[in-house]
């Protein structure tokens, strides 16, 4: 590049000036500032609401995701998925542009929904929003009613749809309100006084590994309970290579999610991704309601089967209890490589409640514990489970922060090890520290999300993966005569 060609930065930082500063964001002094700021959020560690609602919508047989509201957002949530599953994510979108904003969207969506119904079939269209349609006031319930009067989409197609803007709550509050929306509109005048359908409903929340989802039909299958899993996307999200494209995939059967309404007992297994839902099964479902932790580690899954065991009457099968044996066994021999260690824990807040729980049975110390955009019921809920535990002395949860607040934990208050989803991969590589990557979304490692997490199982492969990681860096950097056979 010729000299006359060559950029010229108005203000050039001088070399001394960079370094300087490198050397100052890892200090307390910084810290401090980064942690007095309000007004700016620095990679944080969630997503959008309609990222949420897609994996709902997207978990129903023949269901065809709608977004009403620009290409580019449509685009956001399929590519994520796209990268976290390494699968097709079908969605449609309406393709709000400037003209949607000023005169508003419903012209954009009878298109979208006469084109997508024409083209794809679908056995339901699941409408949510991004910021826009939301900014101007877009009513939803007017919109779909009047296409339905044109005769654009049949009357009877079910078109649930959920508010869910993005500048407010996360995907876990987007998957919430669209779950609840799905199943209000199914199980509409299916509620019949006296039937008992005999079956569990599971709501699994906001989970990216369908490696849990399959655990958990794997356990009710072991104890024969008959189930409807409110919503599964493990054949969608991980469907198989056959040589032919399915564009519906697997996903709960509309006739079982209209039927669940009169299920022996309905069962969350993510807390805070199932407020609203829970409260309206709460009052709309027959049979009994339980809102369980997620099963990491053995207490919780013990919680979990047990209560099972008493919804159902059901005794615990032997081959559950020798599962439990052995991930007892599993902790027993390697609880030495966790032991005393200290971790960063960020994510969804079921999750992470989940992880410091196993961290704890192992004797670890979830030093730093991260949730953003969280509530002050999270954060109580956090510090009570730490103090459960004399490993849990010391250490710290923070809610409404972000990974760069981590990052000036991670390099002012060391810790070993970070466990989290792939976005912490740049605090932990300036920390110099591994990241354990667990959660949604897993973008940079292949097949983690094909391997459960929860349950007896979970405990012992969240235990390898952690352990043998450390053995691993032992060997990568341990002198000569420390590099032993036996570890």
């Amino acid at each position: 590049m010729s000299a006359e060609t060559a950029v010229k930065f108005v203000t050039p930082t001088p070399e001394k000036e960079i370094e300087r500063v490198k050397k100052w964001i890892n200090t307390e002094d910084y810290k401090e500032k980064n942690f007095a700021r309000t007004s700016l959020v620095i990679n944080p560690a969630h997503a959008c609401q309609p990222l949420g609602a897609q994996m709902v919508a997207t978990a129903f047989e023949g269901s065809l995701p709608f977004v009403h509201g620009s290409q580019g957002c449509a685009s956001y949530f399929r590519s994520t998925f796209n990268r976290h599953y390494r699968e097709p994510a079908a969605a449609t979108c309406d393709a709000m542009t400037e003209d949607g904003a000023v005169f508003g969207g419903q012209n954009n969506l009878f298109e979208g929904l006469e084109n997508a119904y024409a083209l794809y079939k679908p056995k339901m269209m699941p409408v949510y929003t991004t910021c826009m349609p939301e900014v101007i006031g877009d009513d939803l319930t007017a919109f779909i009613r009047n296409a339905k009067q044109k005769g654009l989409i049949p009357e009877d197609l079910p078109t649930p749809y959920a508010n869910t803007p993005s500048f407010n709550g996360t995907h876990i509050h987007g998957y919430d309100v669209m779950l609840k929306s799905i199943l209000q509109d199914l199980t509409e005048g299916q509620s019949v006084e006296g039937k008992c359908t005999g079956k569990l409903n599971i709501i699994p929340g906001f989970d990216g590994n369908v490696g849990n989802l399959r655990e958990y039909k794997r356990i009710c299958d072991l104890m024969e309970i008959p189930y409807t899993m409110l919503a599964d996307t493990s054949d969608v999200f991980d469907s198989g290579c056959d040589g032919e494209y399915k564009l519906y995939a697997g996903g709960t059967k509309l006739e079982d999610a209209a039927e669940s309404i009169n299920g022996k007992a309905t069962v969350s297994l993510q807390k805070y991704a199932s407020t609203q839902t829970m409260k309206w099964i709460e009052s709309e479902f027959t049979g009994q309601k339980a809102v369980l932790p997620m099963p990491f580690g053995v207490k919780k899954t013990d919680e979990l089967i047990l209560k099972l065991a008493e919804l159902f009457d059901k005794p615990v099968p032997e081959q559950l209890k020798k599962e439990r044996a052995l991930a007892v066994d599993a902790m027993t021999d390697a609880h030495q490589y966790l032991h005393g260690k200290k971790f960063a824990v960020f994510g969804d807040p079921d999750y992470v409640i989940g992880i410091v729980s196993f961290l704890l049975e192992m004797g670890a110390r979830p030093w730093h514990v991260l949730v953003s955009r969280a509530t002050k019921k999270i954060k109580k809920e956090l510090d009570a489970l730490l103090e459960t535990s004399v490993y849990g002395e010391g250490c710290t949860a923070y809610i409404n922060k972000d990974l760069w607040h981590m990052r000036s934990l991670l390099v002012t208050d060391p810790v070993d090890g970070m466990i989290g989803d792939t976005h912490g991969k740049w605090a932990a590589r300036d920390a110099g520290i591994p990241l354990f990557r667990i959660g949604f979304p897993i973008i940079d490692r292949v097949n983690l999300h094909r391997t459960p997490v929860i349950g007896y199982q979970g405990a012992i492969n969240m235990l390898t993966m952690i352990a043998n990681k450390f053995l691993d860096i032992k060997d990568e950097t341990c002198e000569d005569q420390w590099f032993e056979m036996m570890r």
